[in-house]
């Protein structure tokens, strides 16, 4: 799931932390549907453009963190009941 989203994002992040570092991106496909002072902002301008449709929305210039969950890897704990 988001995949398309985080391609795109990762194609343009040098150009975007450039200009808008610190600021948030709201992606949704391979668009850029906004830049955002702050996360509220964001997710707000993403769920009034694209309702309940996933998007992504992501600090310009912070590194990707890798999370690991190991329960759910193991099948021991489920997201979706």
């Amino acid at each position: 799931m988001l995949d398309v989203e985080r391609q795109f994002y990762a194609t343009h992040m040098e150009e975007w932390s450039r200009t808008n570092s610190g600021r948030f991106a709201v992606v949704k496909g391979e668009e850029l549907a906004g830049m955002f002072a702050t996360m509220d902002e964001a997710l707000s301008a993403g769920a009034t453009r694209f309702g309940l449709s996933p998007f992504l929305v992501r600090r310009v210039g912070d590194q990707e963190e890798e999370i690991s969950i190991p329960a759910l890897t193991l099948g021991i704990l489920r997201a979706n009941p």
